[in-house]
């Protein structure tokens, strides 16, 4: 997809239309970024728009032969994708040159990784162990003086990991303690790069 400002005729603007759309219906993204562009705002965009939707996604940096410092390249765009894209914590960069195609067969084995990450389930008792300890470790803030309880947890689908967590007050629970929980899933469940998705509900745990 070329640049926005760049997208002229009506085939084109079908053509963006045509890719935006196929993004809704992906399981896996694979977004290119040229080496000395790379996170540019159309890159953004479309990576903010994959999480929104729940894509699981691969970082594929291209023109790497181009790249002189190729390990201090390296570090700073992990640390861009770290810091620019919170939200998929630990997405997987893979960097290659298209015109000698060197390091290109890195890509595929990312895909599948990611495509099976965003397909995890979980058991529910691993679930409900991690949950305790979480909330031990860092127990959420009280509401108005009183405490909030996280009584059960449950996945309740894939594609992305979606779970729901029941709660002894719904509107409680801060975005800062679900970000909390949701890094502490992506990294004691070993799901990097995956957009994961929360829903506090009211409620006891089934089992109690």
């Amino acid at each position: 997809m070329r640049k926005k400002a760049r997208v002229q005729n009506t085939l084109e603007k079908l053509s963006v239309y045509e890719t935006l759309r196929a993004i809704k219906f992906a399981q896996v993204v694979v977004i290119l970024m040229d080496a000395e562009t790379a996170f540019d705002k159309q890159d953004m965009q479309i990576a903010d728009l994959c999480a929104r939707e729940g894509r699981a996604m691969v970082l594929a940096v291209t023109k790497w032969d181009l790249v002189t410092n190729k390990s201090e390249m390296a570090a700073m765009l992990r640390e861009k994708a770290g810091r620019l894209l919170p939200q998929v914590r630990g997405i997987p960069l893979v960097m290659f040159s298209g015109l000698t195609g060197k390091s290109i067969n890195r890509l595929l084995p990312a895909i599948e990784r990611v495509q099976i990450d965003w397909s995890a389930k979980i058991k529910t008792a691993d679930l409900n162990d991690w949950l305790a300890e979480k909330t031990q470790a860092h127990p959420p803030p009280a509401a108005n003086g009183r405490p909030v309880r996280l009584k059960y947890i449950s996945q309740i689908k894939t594609r992305p990991p979606t779970f729901i967590i029941k709660c002894s007050r719904e509107n409680a629970i801060a975005e800062s303690y679900k970000r909390y929980l949701i890094n502490g899933l992506r990294d004691d469940f070993d799901l990097p790069g995956i957009p994961i998705r929360i829903f506090i509900r009211a409620g006891h745990n089934p089992y109690a």
